[in-house]
Parts: C-alpha cells; structure tokens; sequence
C-alpha cells in the first residue's frame, strides 16, 4: 500500500473504502476497496476531503484491514454464529438461534491489549434472540503486519473466543408452598408469573402441587416430579428465615445437591440451588419472584435452560452488579443489572 495524491490516481485500485458523510443525509461508502479510480472519480474525491489515497501496493508480509477483520472473526466464530461481509474493514457476527450468549473475558482482553486490533461484543452472560449482533471485529490501522495477527492468534488459543448456546424448552413443575394455599385461603398467583416467564423460552408447565408447609410433604413432591420426568423443578415460598418456612429443608432432603443458599442480588437474596443426581436442576425462589419485574430468577434461568452449570463461584460473583435499581420504566437487560465486573 503507498500513498499518492489523489489527482494522479486515475487507474490506481483502491486498498479502503472511501466515505463520503453529509450531515443529516447520509454517511457510506462511495467508492469501494478495489476500485479502479477513473477520471470523473476525482472531483468526488476532493470533494470528499481526500488529497491524497492509498492505493494498494503488494506486500507480503503485511495484511489488509478486512484480511486482518476475517482473522479476528475465526477467533470469535463459533457455532450458531454467522458473519457479515467486511465493510469498511469491519465484520460483526449475529445469533443464528435464540440462546445464552457467553464471551471468554480474560482472553478477548489479552487479544485487544496487543493494540491495532480490537473485539467488541455485547454482555455476556445474557439471552439473546435469531438475528441479534453478537460483536464486531477490525483492525485500526488499513493495513497490520502478519507477525500481529499470529500474536492474536496466540493470545486467543486454540478455542472460540465466544459461545452461542442454544436453549432447550423444557417441561417444569411448580411446588407452591404454604398451608394458606393449600387451604384455599388465598389464590396462588406465583404459578401463573412462572408460566408466563417459562413460556417465552418455549417451556411448559408439566405438573403443579399444593403441599402446605410440611418438609416432608414438600420434599415427597419434589420427588413425585422427579420421578415422573419433570425437567426444572421450582418451589415457591416459604424460602426466608421465618420458622415454618421449610423450603430450603425440604430441597435438601430431596437428595439434591446444593450449589447455593442466598445469592448477592436483590431482589433474590433468600434463592436457593441444588441439582439432582442426573443434574436436573431444583430452584428456591423467594417471593420477590413473584411480584418484582427482575430478579436473580432472571440471572439464572437462562443458563438452567442453556445447560451451562450454575456454580458457587458464579452466584458468588453477581454480587458486582447485582442491584437491581427498580427503574420507573425496566429495560432490562440493556442495564446494569447482573452485569458485574
């Protein structure tokens, strides 16, 4: 690539896109890279602020900007993902299914502190839908020397820098707690919030019971659920620290194996995990569940239905970032709501 002046350009190909930006109009390309510069080109060049051009001038040792931006897409790619064409030395990759969305931060860091390059993506950690951007991948510079981009490759290893993990429907099973309910004293009005949740993962309510307050009544319906197949088994209630609730009991009695109790986000404090001996999953969810717009609910459910493992070490980490600020109007997850560092 070298440097001309643009009036002496007439059969020189061009190495970028050239734009051309008009205030409250447009803003694009009007020449192409690969372009071959013709006399009436000119005066649309100057007029474009463009004195001088690059033109493409062959060396191996050094790559082009859309080169460099597809080395950077293979880093990132992986399944479920599809890329754009480069424009303008830029190519972005979209969900090609609704799924969890999960970026490798460590190593997408140690790629972009190289310099002259740069991965931005969107939160990870976060469900997204078919069609939705995932990130967008250049290089600084028009062009970027090969040893460069073996250094991203080498920061970046052998694995996709980026995830798309489709979600699975599954069928789940409510266990309302509480002799209120039980007794028919109060309508359930949890069930219905979970259902409505559930169903815009495409999930299905396959069983619902009753069983009061009694531990062992609670933990003999979670083990009916189990056995009869239910995927995702949710108790509701009875999950803070008052002396007849007996939530948490009773899933630990289910022979499930806890990950957690009490999570640092609010609303959610008082959740509770554990996961059978096949590993499907039994959640606590307290009853801000219920009547809160978001939640720790809305944190892990995503993952539940994804199949990523919910761990300590994760519910521990939502702590940065765990305080849901009840704004007037939820635009939840384009906020900072389980966004942590």
């Amino acid at each position: 690539m070298k440097l001309i002046d643009t009036r002496d350009a007439v059969g020189q190909v061009l190495c970028h896109d050239i734009t051309q930006i008009i205030p409250g109009v447009s803003k694009g390309p009007v020449f192409r890279k690969g372009h071959i510069v013709q006399p009436e080109d000119i005066p649309v060049l100057l007029r474009c602020g463009k004195e001088h051009l690059y033109v493409w001038e062959k060396d191996e040792s050094m790559l082009h900007e859309n080169e460099a931006a597809e080395i950077l897409r293979d880093l990132c790619r992986n399944d479920h993902m599809t890329a754009s064409e480069p424009k303008e030395g830029k190519i972005e990759l979209s969900a090609d299914c609704d799924g969890l969305f999960l970026a490798d931060a460590q190593r997408i860091r140690a790629v972009n502190a190289l310099g002259r390059m740069m991965i931005a993506t969107r939160s990870s950690g976060f469900a997204v839908k078919k069609g939705d951007k995932l990130c967008g991948t250049r290089i600084i510079p028009l062009v970027i020397e090969k040893t460069a981009m073996e250094e991203a490759r080498k920061a970046a290893g052998p694995e996709p820098l980026l995830q798309l993990r489709p979600f699975r429907a599954r069928r789940f099973g409510v266990v309302t707690t509480g002799s209120e309910v039980q007794k028919g004293l109060i309508q359930d009005a949890f069930t219905p919030v979970l259902e409505q949740k559930l169903a815009e993962y495409g999930c299905t309510m396959a069983a619902h019971a009753t069983p009061g307050d009694d531990s062992d009544a609670i933990t003999a319906a979670i083990r009916q659920m189990a056995d009869a197949g239910v995927e995702l088994i949710l108790c509701t209630g009875g999950m803070s620290v008052d002396p007849d609730d007996r939530t948490p009991l009773a899933i630990r009695q289910s022979g499930a194996s806890i990950v957690g109790y009490g999570a640092p986000v609010l609303p959610g404090a008082m959740f509770m995990l554990g996961y059978l001996e096949d590993g499907r999953p039994v959640c606590g969810l307290p009853g801000c569940v219920m009547y809160a717009k978001r939640t720790i609910f809305d944190l892990v459910l995503p993952r539940l239905l994804a199949d990523v493992p919910v761990t300590a070490d994760w519910l521990a980490g939502l702590g940065v970032g765990g305080l849901c600020l009840n704004c007037p109007e939820c635009h939840f997850p384009n906020c900072s709501f389980g966004k942590g560092l």
